[in-house]
């Protein structure tokens, strides 16, 4: 398609990528995405405008997949459906008035890479990043990382922003491993999910095991949960638990 340069340097389909087919879709996933970046702060997991959530809208009728996701530098307080942007899954601007996400790279390779991840989330949360910082995974020694994560959460490689650099160490690490988190060394955490709302929950419960555990070590050595266990928990939490 013939692409055409904004203001800012912001590359811009032409002619609008949304088909009718995919409007309704995409209007309700902006919706979504702008309510729950509402939960990032009032979780303590970013300061300023950092961090962001995004989430695939899947195509329909041959139409490749898009994604919507937060813009560059907006406040939090600024936040509302009509900002949220639409991306294909190159990271090219399809529909809005803003830049997207610096990191907005990082999350279209995984949707491009994973096809079961349906949202992804960035915080710089502060226990789990002082992990990341350290180039250290967390062990798995709490019910709650068995439950929910499957095991350790695992490191990626250290990768600088601005290509895909960051999504293709999001999923070298990730593709084979249970854990819908990552620390990206001396950078932060990303969680993964089936849509945006269980990723935002991953990351919710990321920093806080990051947390109880840092706070073990102080005290001694944490006790490992032995394999069999570790297993046996994911999968009453994933198959069993809550309403079904």
């Amino acid at each position: 398609m013939r692409r055409t340069e904004r203001p800012k340097g912001v590359e811009v389909t032409e002619p609008a990528a949304i088909p009718a087919e995919m409007r309704a879709a995409v209007e309700q996933a902006r919706e979504r995405v702008a309510a729950l970046h509402a939960e990032l702060p009032r979780w303590e997991l970013v300061v300023w405008t950092a961090g962001n959530v995004s989430e695939r809208v899947p195509g329909v009728d041959g139409h490749p997949d898009l994604l919507v996701i937060k813009p560059s530098g907006v406040s939090y307080d600024d936040l509302d459906a009509a900002a949220i942007v639409v991306c294909d899954l190159d990271g090219n601007l399809v529909e809005g008035t803003r830049n997207p996400s610096s990191d907005t790279a990082a999350h279209a390779y995984v949707y491009r890479h994973m096809p079961e991840v349906g949202g992804v989330v960035h915080t710089h949360s502060t226990y789990a990043t002082a992990w990341a910082a350290r180039g250290e995974e967390i062990p798995c020694v709490l019910t709650m990382m068995g439950d929910e994560f499957g095991g350790p959460i695992p490191v990626g490689p250290f990768a600088i922003i601005g290509d895909d650099s960051i999504g293709r160490g999001i999923v070298e690490t990730l593709k084979d491993h249970r854990s819908s988190a990552v620390l990206m060394q001396n950078h932060g955490p990303f969680t993964i999910g089936r849509d945006a709302k269980s990723a935002v929950k991953a990351a919710v419960l990321l920093e806080e095991v990051a947390r109880t555990v840092h706070i073990s070590r102080q005290l001694g050595d944490p006790l490992p949960i032995p394999q069999q266990a570790i297993d046996s928990l994911y999968d009453r939490y994933q198959n069993v638990y809550g309403q079904r």
